[in-house]
């Protein structure tokens, strides 16, 4: 077969330690950036002066410990490099959006009222964060359960200019207050267009129903909103705002993140907007996301090198599919200190190769913007490596490929003398977002397949937050046969890159019902209809682990108003332990499960663990470090005996405790257990190890 290949304009840029500010990848998106403002995050060390930021004073965003999110001229942007003190310079990358029966499979239903609880719990008190796109500001599922009065508290719309911005924000428009989120009605208009996503989301994690069955989990729980304007660095934003409104009003915030991304950083918890999320839970907020929805895609390859190379088939999702299909992006990540190399193929079906590139190696921190001929075909591609990225010190490369041909093949190559490298296949669209996953395939012997596992994206890795993985609600039919319980195909697996057990808990996330804003040009499959004030708004059941995300954040919100002092590894442990298992889920270990975390999230359970913590805690008392793995010291007034149980009720032992006498847990399975005094008040006391 004769062929025609021209390798023209490539453009090569390596970058020496004067730049080592900056990921190579930052680099080249800088330069395919469309917009003249950038959405930026620095991070600073201990020789930072804030003062030195003056000149960008009116584009500052926020600032979360050692993390500061900017909007600068694209021009401008290199006069950060100047200023002493800042350790990362990073551009935001972009995100994207990851009840009837869904209420008495977590036995939620049981906590409105219950005698085995000392009141029926709804959310009442408690502030629920949404961070989305979509936003029906008039819906009646936002109201009280009479319908008289909205729950939203306020909403920061990050895309609408023409402001009032919030107090100490640059950008977006603040709207407080019933008549002013009335007179909205919705969110602006962006890049996916008059969405719904987040009225759906709202909706399952606290909506009033009403007037129908179909009410959320903390059905009286107050909102925060923010449509956020698809970047790591407006999301911080939205996070410090939500915070910000939280601490005025003096109650605790649960927010949901039903949204992730595969290009946010490592997917080993590092990302700037992991360490945001970390800083903010230490300080009282709880973060709830979704695990992903790759979890019926090989879309992963793990390959532990011995002077060896792989190949693999690299799919393609349909350009016909997505008007802004751009290609693929394959991220890898290996280990540090250990290099690898990469590139790629060119094959047509009859699997002869028509183009070998060169292996291109993680040293030193460039990228190349290239393309090749092919006969009349142009394929585009991109690479970004760097040698020792800035937050986690690993190789990596992100190799970025545009192939309209369906003629023609890509097959992806890597070799390393050493060493364990993450593959990862995920798409990517003009808008710079794409979080679902395409194939690695064994196209020619010799090659290999992917898998699915290692599938959870950014925020989901982040070591506080509360990943969810979704299953289908068990229910009863009408012959009285029971079905669903079965996990979601879709349901992304775990572990993270760094090995730790995620995701943490399931919940429901299969054809929920759920609110639908009326103003949405989206296509979905109506539900029902409820009239309200002379004008029809809708539900509809979606799927998604975007779903099963709001369930759990709604029993968060159901157990703070059990007991406000919880801190986020509590609440994480108390829905981990108290998770139930059953013949869908298997025998789950204290490590957990990669498809299940530790297993179907309990409502009651959990909000009786949480309810007992507030009622029982001796205040006289200190217990510390908590959570520990060696020693746990507890400080008394006197001393007196106490009795150590586990959970479910075994006594473990009596210890003698006050005068900072210790007890050594250091061989104890990791969990939660109760320490007992003689006067019959409590402590709840976390190992972790």
């Amino acid at each position: 077969m004769r062929f025609l290949i021209a390798l023209i304009g490539l453009l090569i840029f390596q970058f020496g330690s004067a730049q080592n500010k900056i990921s190579a990848l930052t680099k080249l998106d800088l330069a395919d950036f469309k917009t003249h403002k950038l959405p930026i995050i620095i991070k600073v060390n201990e020789d930072f002066d804030i003062n030195e930021l003056n000149c960008f004073r009116d584009c500052m965003g926020s600032q979360i410990k050692d993390l500061i999110t900017l909007r600068v001229d694209k021009e401008n942007y290199t006069e950060l490099l100047k200023i002493p003190g800042v350790e990362y310079i990073h551009l935001a990358q972009k995100m994207a959006p990851s009840l009837q029966r869904v209420i008495p499979d977590i036995k939620a239903d049981s906590v409105y009222k219950s005698s085995m609880l000392d009141m029926g719990y709804t959310g009442k008190g408690v502030i629920i964060g949404i961070t989305d796109w979509g936003f029906d500001y008039t819906h009646p599922m936002f109201y009280d359960t009479s319908i008289q009065h909205t729950r939203i508290l306020a909403a920061w719309d990050q895309f609408k200019e023409s402001g009032p911005a919030p107090e100490g924000f640059g950008y977006g428009t603040e709207y407080e207050g019933e008549e002013g989120l009335l007179l909205a009605q919705k969110d602006t208009i962006n890049i996916y267009g008059y969405a719904t996503h987040g009225t759906h989301v709202t909706g399952i994690a606290g909506g009033g129903g009403a007037g129908t069955v179909h009410r959320g989990v903390a059905y009286e729980s107050d909102f925060l909103l923010t449509t956020f304007l698809v970047d790591e660095a407006a999301v911080i934003d939205a996070f410090n705002w939500m915070k910000k409104k939280a601490d005025q009003l003096n109650k605790r915030l649960v927010i949901n993140m039903s949204w992730g991304l595969y290009n946010l950083g490592p997917l080993d918890g590092t990302s700037l907007v992991s360490q945001a999320i970390n800083y903010l839970s230490n300080e009282g907020v709880v973060f709830v996301t979704s695990g992903g929805n790759n979890g019926d895609v090989n879309f992963h390859i793990k390959k532990s090198f011995n002077n060896d190379t792989i190949e693999s088939r690299v799919e393609f999702y349909s350009y016909g599919s997505n008007p802004n299909m751009w290609g693929q992006s394959i991220g890898m990540w290996g280990q540090e200190n250990k290099q690898f190399s990469s590139g790629f193929t060119v094959y047509d079906n009859a699997k002869n190769t028509l183009y070998n590139s060169p292996y291109f190696k993680t040293k030193g921190s460039y990228y190349i913007d290239s393309f090749v001929v092919i006969q009349s075909d142009t394929i585009f591609y991109n690479l970004a490596t760097d040698e020792i990225h800035p937050l986690n010190k690993k190789p990596t490369i992100r190799l970025r490929i545009k192939n309209t041909n369906t003629q023609l093949r890509i097959g992806l190559k890597a070799f390393a003398e050493n060493g364990t490298v993450h593959f990862y296949n995920v798409t990517e669209l003009t808008t710079d977002v794409g979080n679902w996953g395409m194939p690695f395939s064994a196209d020619k012997e010799g090659w290999i397949e992917g898998d699915n596992l290692y599938g959870l994206g950014e925020p989901a890795s982040t070591q506080s937050v509360i990943t969810v993985a979704a299953y289908r609600s068990e229910f009863t039919l009408s012959n009285g046969v029971n079905t669903g319980g079965f996990r979601a195909d879709f349901s992304s697996y775990g572990p993270t890159v760094d090995e730790r057990m995620k995701p943490d808990i399931s919940a429901p996330g299969v054809s929920v019902a759920s609110s639908v804003s009326s103003y949405t040009n989206r296509s979905y499959d109506l539900l029902l209809n409820v009239d309200f004030e002379g004008k029809n708004y809708p539900f509809s059941r979606f799927s998604g682990t975007s779903m099963s995300s709001p369930v759990v954040a709604g029993v968060v919100a159901l157990m703070l108003q059990a007991n406000p002092t919880l801190s986020h590894s509590e609440i994480k442990e108390i829905l981990k332990t108290t998770a139930r298992q059953d013949q869908h889920t298997g025998v789950i270990t204290d490590q957990g499960s990669t498809q299940w975390g530790s297993g179907k999230v309990d409502a009651f359970r959990a909000v009786k663990i949480a309810e007992s913590m507030f009622e029982e805690t001796c205040c006289s008392a200190r217990i510390f470090p908590n959570p520990a793995n060696d020693m746990v010291y507890i400080s008394t007034n006197s001393t007196q005996w106490a009795e150590l149980y586990s959970i479910d009720g075994q006594l473990i032992g009596k210890f003698e405790i006050g005068r900072n006498k210790g007890i050594d847990v250091s061989a104890f399975i990791s969990g939660m257990y109760l320490i007992v005094f003689d006067n019959g008040q409590s402590h709840l006391l976390i190992v972790d190890h």
